[in-house]
């Protein structure tokens, strides 16, 4: 049975009642290690009116806090940075064959001065590999050029070498037969009378297309018409130049299926594909664990699959 650290996210949100909640079904597919003192678990599910397991494995990270259901503080952001730290040790020691996340708060984050936007940032720094942001499910995958930058920058980072080799890398990764890759501008560009960004695009992918030797990649397609029924019958992963791009028809069509992940050759990373919803936390309502249960299935896949 697989071994899977686990980093517990934001105490001050829903991670913890995830993981209490479907740890039942979890320990049936691998061996879970939570990245949790005793004492936050302890906490944290007496506020929640829970029992913990007998068999719920913490391993000790990071400082205790007084969690404050619902607010992004700057000891929870810090707390969440230390869990998935420890996961990271734990993977890298050969102590676990992947790290599955739940939701941290970037905000919380930026208060405990922790310097990375997000888990792939992080990852990407810490292991110093280019970490490539996927996002989905089996129905749908998303990979993002650009991630957590302003809409005013996207456009400085769409030429022709590096997303031809983002392009030759995502295939590296996942040795499909086609990836559609969206345009940026309305129209794609138009040609031209649109921007000149989507010709950069193109030529990328003639590019990667020529060094794999074979048609992979795809476009760019129009981004207004990329998600239509025939497009999502024919392609399952697409490529998409910045965050909303496709985030906003990924969300819309499967928000509680789909789940995140880093492609990179050092470490297995699964997540979430939701927030740490301060709206539900600590007040009694059951979130769904349906992401969390994808995130695990497809972490024991891809650790599977790297033997």
């Amino acid at each position: 049975m697989k071994t899977l650290a686990i980093s517990i996210g934001d105490l001050n949100g829903i991670g913890l009642q995830i993981a209490l909640e479907a740890h039942a079904i979890i320990k049936t597919k691998c061996k879970p290690l939570y990245c949790i003192k005793e004492t936050m678990l302890t906490q944290g599910a007496l506020l929640l009116n829970k029992e913990v397991p007998q068999d719920f494995t913490c391993i000790p990270c990071g400082k205790d806090f007084k969690i404050k259901p619902s607010m992004p503080t700057k000891k929870s952001g810090a707390y969440a940075f230390a869990s998935f730290q420890k996961a990271i040790e734990l993977t890298q020691n050969a102590q676990a064959d992947a790290i599955v996340t739940l939701p941290i708060n970037k905000e919380a984050w930026q208060k405990a001065k922790v310097p990375y936007k997000g888990h792939t940032d992080a990852l990407a720094d810490i292991l110093n590999t280019q970490t490539i942001m996927m996002l989905g499910c089996q129905k749908l995958f998303i990979i993002l050029y650009t991630h957590h930058i302003p809409m005013k920058d996207v456009s400085k980072h769409l030429h022709v070498k590096e997303l031809q080799a983002f392009l030759l890398a995502v295939q590296e990764h996942l040795h499909v037969s086609k990836i559609a890759v969206l345009g940026y501008n309305p129209h794609a560009g138009d040609n031209g009378v649109i921007g000149h960004e989507d010709k950069a695009i193109k030529k990328a992918i003639q590019k990667a297309n020529k060094a794999l030797g074979a048609d992979v990649f795809n476009g760019p397609m129009v981004p207004d018409t990329a998600f239509t029924y025939n497009n999502t019958q024919n392609y399952t992963y697409f490529v998409c130049m910045y965050h909303d791009q496709g985030l906003i028809p990924l969300k819309t069509l499967y928000f509680e299926e789909s789940i995140n992940v880093s492609l990179n050759d050092k470490i297995i990373r699964t997540s979430v594909d939701h927030g740490t919803a301060y709206d539900i936390a600590y007040k009694g309502i059951t979130p769904s664990s349906v992401s969390y249960l994808n995130a695990i299935d497809e972490a024991l896949l891809l650790s599977d699959a790297n033997k």
